[in-house]
């Protein structure tokens, strides 16, 4: 007979998502609010001054950029003081000056509205040390576009400040319950455009993000029962993934887009079975009495790893992804649950039991050492953002369901609101293929 340790998590899931219930509130759709309450000892100085002609667009462009930069945790804003006109171009920088001021790396640019009604955007990174340019850019951009373009500059200069790419413009998705129906939303990481592609009545969990971010596989309870779906974001149109008799839960893509895992009862116990991203080719990979689900491929596509009680307890083992024995990885504590690999591979997240409370650990898996990086009450929904700096999880502040992030040291930490509903089931998105 299964462990009821991870029955109970598991049924509850399958009837609501992990504490979604809640006060019912109006709408969902508000932008969601990040919170800084933590950030690294050692941070870059970065000074962004005003674009030139910036204040003729619907958004600031460099009050977007500073604004990713700070959210980051690894960079600290100098400011210059007041100036009578801020530069736009390298001559027109005071280079003593912006030293004596303590300025370190410098941002400048210029927003120049064209004829035909798009927008010339150039950007500059300085040293203001060497007096020379470290980075910069011109896009050719529509107003709509201005956000975006914000965000890849964001990245740019996160890339050559820290030597690793930056996620400013990746997207996020998350679950909002609101007044009476559950919504599917994607957003900038920062919480901006946030839209939804999916509202229903009945519960919506665990969506998960395709490698090249067009489709999103999600678990809905539309039809009284949990169906995987699959969502195109391209085009809208969304299909079945996975109606089989019994349960359909826990997507997973594998890195080439081609097929997922996901965990079924059709057989009796919950198992976990890999599936063509079109339904076809069902075949099943784990053969246990045992609750085997909630599995993650690896980068590399060779390897799973997922959550069983076939050892009396919920914990985390590693497989092959095609089958075959599994060896169990975590060790510390009798409750661990919902692993996601780091995008290096060479560690994964997940959520353990400590004391009652349900938190946010990392383990190596050469050294196999964990360390807890959250003290919420109820953590639940690990993903890490595709540079592996910052793990997005689901918690609750103040009585309602909101997201969070920690960077996986620990230091840098989030709190993620939204005023309009209980926000649940995050997933970070891939990065973007165009630098």
């Amino acid at each position: 007979m299964p462990n009821a340790s991870i029955v109970d998590p598991i049924r509850r899931r399958l009837v609501g998502g992990l504490a979604l219930a809640g006060a019912l509130v109006p709408s969902a759709r508000a932008a969601l609010t990040i919170e800084i309450i933590g950030g690294n000892s050692t941070q870059v100085a970065v000074t962004v001054l005003p674009f030139g002609n910036q204040d003729l667009q619907k958004e600031r462009l460099s009050e977007l950029i500073q604004a990713d930069l700070l959210r980051s945790g690894w960079f600290r804003n100098q400011d210059p003081g007041a100036l009578p006109k801020p530069p736009t171009e390298p001559e027109e920088v005071d280079w003593r000056q912006m030293r004596n001021r303590g300025v370190e790396n410098l941002v400048i640019g210029n927003v120049v509205e064209r004829s035909d009604g798009r927008l010339a955007v150039r950007f500059r990174l300085m040293d203001a040390a060497k007096e020379s340019q470290r980075a910069g850019f011109s896009y050719t951009i529509t107003p709509a576009q201005l956000r975006a373009t914000a965000h890849k500059i964001a990245d740019v200069i996160y890339e050559e400040l820290t030597g690793e790419r930056g996620v400013f413009s990746t997207r996020i998705c998350y679950v909002v319950k609101a007044a009476e129906r559950f919504e599917l939303q994607v957003a900038d990481a920062d919480g901006g455009n946030a839209d939804f592609i999916l509202a229903h009545k009945e519960p919506i969990i665990s969506p998960a993000w395709s490698p090249d971010g067009t489709r999103i596989a999600y678990v809905s309870f539309e039809r009284r029962k949990p169906i995987v779906f699959v969502h195109n974001l391209v085009d809208g149109t969304r299909t079945i993934l996975a109606d089989f008799e019994g349960a359909n839960s826990a997507p997973s893509w594998a890195p080439d887009g081609r097929r997922l895992t996901i965990t079924l009862t059709r057989d009796g116990v919950a198992q976990i079975y890999v599936v063509n991203a079109d339904g076809s080719g069902l075949t099943r990979i784990t053969n246990s009495q045992a609750i085997d689900t909630e599995a993650a491929w690896s980068p590399d596509g060779s390897t799973i790893l997922f959550t069983s009680d076939r050892g009396g307890s919920p914990q985390i083992y590693r497989m092959p992804s095609t089958g075959g024995s599994a060896e169990r990885v975590t060790f510390e504590g009798s409750y661990n649950v919902t692993p996601r690999w780091s995008p290096d591979g060479r560690s994964f997240c997940f959520i353990q039991r400590n004391s009652g409370r349900y938190n946010v650990a990392i383990q190596d898996l050469g050294s196999r050492e964990a360390v807890l990086l959250t003290d919420g009450r109820i953590d639940s929904s690990p993903t890490f953002a595709p540079n592996g700096r910052m793990i997005l999880y689901a918690s609750e502040y103040n009585r309602r369901g909101i997201l969070a992030a920690v960077s996986r040291d620990g230091r840098v930490k989030q709190r993620i609101s939204d005023s309009g509903g209980n926000v649940r089931e995050p997933a970070w998105g891939p990065l973007s293929k165009s630098r």
